[in-house]
């Protein structure tokens, strides 16, 4: 992708056009949309059990139009007599997204290939600028909200748009008000989404403007009916034929269309000139672009888990509060008293009245139940952060168990890579552009398409066998050089330092350039013939002086 390909307006998304005449393109929205729910309708039932199960209120809209109040949402928590599952799956979303965009250390570069130092020097300083923006955005809440909701449903909708003074605004769409689907087929990158949400008559007219709005709208405005309901449709989609660098939203490569479904009037049709959306799945369902997540996995263990945890709570009460065996001795009326501390009760004998062994295991119960923890730790990746039976972790052993977390999680990695982070860092760089702060780039990288080199700890994880056969085979050259010192003749010791740099993740601003390198080498050979011509000369002087001897 070349920076020229992102000419366009200085907003960075796209000027917005009203349709005076919504002709057959609100009944084709509509049509569509109708398809795409039926054909997401058979998977909403397991994301929501996954999500009643672990976060009911990332759930919410799931398998129901009907939106839960926060008592509804706080019962379904009742229910929930373990919070295993949660904990473990919110260990899982803190470890991924720390793996993969991490804060604190850039996590990505600019490559185009066979770069000049002024090349090189612009491309890194603007990864830094768009690496500075993403996390000075609210980008990190809502990525960590985005993989809780990978973690249960299997899939996220990140929109990546414009905040104030050209910087990045995100935002998670709610997984019940998105259809998704791509024009490359099941398997290919989401590149289309229909996103069905509703707005108060109030909401609509000051997002989209009275005169934009439909007639129904304006009237219902005009009552005073602020609060009813207008459902939306938004739709964003690739257009089959576009103008490279439009500035018009109309020939973008990707269409953005708003209707008001119930009237059939488009109210806002504009487009954008990269996919605005990052659309990452965990484990994809064959044959359609929806995806399922660890918590299916886990989700057999933690029903189990559940209902072990109520048969353990039952037995517990048979042992704290057991029943009681009660004899008619005509003293004792058994079917009268009432039993409680700091009571008489009156019979013939106190062998009339006992309490009754039941024989409950809570014990059993306890085993079992640690057994179906440690197994939905294991399948949300969560126990190798766990204390393994002994003393606190020292920080190395942490860090050795988050790289092996890492490199588990290798897989998954590549396809976020390329759901994911690709299309974030696509969308950045395009909004970054066309508001110039990034600067005016070299003219020899006009033109030229770039590449993203990820920096981040999932990544350098994946690189480490490399990193370790390196310097395996340097420490096997060193020892059979004191048998054949010209053993070194067939290693390129400088060409493998590079390259073991980028695979650590080593800022490249500290790496000399090739042409740098050969000044420098130039410099120590200059200074190297310097001192052997001086000591050449030292000696010759010495020759020269005659020699005293004593008396």
């Amino acid at each position: 992708m070349t920076p020229s390909a992102y000419v366009g307006n200085a907003s960075g998304g796209a000027s917005h056009q009203v349709q005076a005449q919504p002709s057959d393109r609100a009944k084709q929205i509509k049509e569509r949309l109708d398809r795409m729910r039926s054909q997401r309708l058979p998977h909403e039932q397991v994301w929501r059990d996954c999500a009643d199960y672990s976060y009911p209120v990332r759930g919410v809209g799931l398998a129901s139009e009907v939106l839960p109040s926060a008592n509804d949402l706080q019962a379904r928590k009742a229910k929930m007599l373990d919070s295993t599952a949660p904990d473990s799956l919110r260990l899982l979303a803190s470890s991924t997204l720390s793996g993969l965009t991490p804060p604190n250390s850039l996590w990505f570069a600019m490559d185009v290939g066979q770069e000049s130092h002024d090349e090189r020097t612009w491309l890194d300083e603007s990864a830094q600028t768009i690496f500075e923006n993403i996390h000075a955005a609210n980008y990190d809440s809502e990525a960590y909200d985005g993989m809780l909701d990978i973690g249960f449903a299997g899939w996220f909708v990140l929109y990546i748009g414009e905040g104030i003074d050209s910087g990045y605004a995100f935002e998670l769409w709610p997984l019940a008000e998105c259809f998704v689907s791509s024009t490359k087929g099941a398997a290919g990158r989401i590149d289309t989404i229909y996103r069905r949400f509703d707005l108060d008559v109030s909401q609509a007219i000051t997002k989209y403007g009275e005169a934009n709005v439909s007639q129904k709208t304006r009237e219902l405005f005009k009552q005073g009916k602020l609060t009813d309901k207008v459902c939306m449709v938004l739709c964003i989609e690739p257009r089959a034929m576009y103008v490279p660098g439009a500035l018009l939203g109309r020939n973008k490569p990707f269409a953005y269309c708003v209707t008001e479904i119930d009237t059939q009037h488009i109210v806002e049709e504009s487009g954008y000139d990269e996919f605005p959306c990052a659309v990452a799945r965990w484990n994809r369902i064959p044959g359609t672009p929806y995806a399922t997540g660890p918590m299916s996995d886990a989700l057999p263990d933690i029903k189990s888990l559940n209902e072990v945890k109520r048969w353990e709570f039952a037995g517990a009460e048979t042992v704290i509060a057991p029943p009681l065996v009660a004899v008619d001795d005509g003293v004792l009326n058994p079917r009268n008293i009432k039993l409680g501390p700091r009571k008489i009760l009156v019979a013939a004998s106190a062998d009339n009245i006992k309490p009754l062994i039941t024989g409950a295991r809570v014990d059993f119960g306890q085993i079992v139940a640690k057994d179906l923890q440690a197994s939905i730790r294991k399948i949300l990746l969560a126990d190798q952060l766990q204390p393994q039976d002994g003393p606190a972790m020292t920080a190395t052993e942490v860090h050795v168990r988050v790289q092996l977390i890492r490199q588990l999680l290798g897989p998954l990695y590549g396809r976020l890579q390329s759901e994911f982070l690709q299309p974030l860092i696509e969308r950045c760089f395009g909004i970054a552009w066309r508001a110039g702060v990034l600067g005016k780039p070299p003219e020899t990288l006009m033109q030229r398409q770039y590449t993203v080199r990820y920096l981040s700890p999932l990544a350098r994880a994946q690189k480490m066998e490399e990193v370790t056969g390196i310097q395996q085979f340097e420490a096997s050259l060193i020892q059979k050089a004191q048998i054949d010192p010209t053993v070194f003749d067939i290693y390129d010791v400088q060409g493998s330092a590079r390259h073991e740099s980028e695979l650590l993740g080593v800022p490249q601003k500290y790496i000399r350039d090739e042409r740098a390198v050969a000044v420098l080498q130039k410099a120590h050979q200059q200074a190297a013939a310097a001192q052997q011509q001086q000591q050449v000369q030292l000696a010759a002087l010495a020759r020269a002086q005659p020699t005293t001897t004593g008396a």
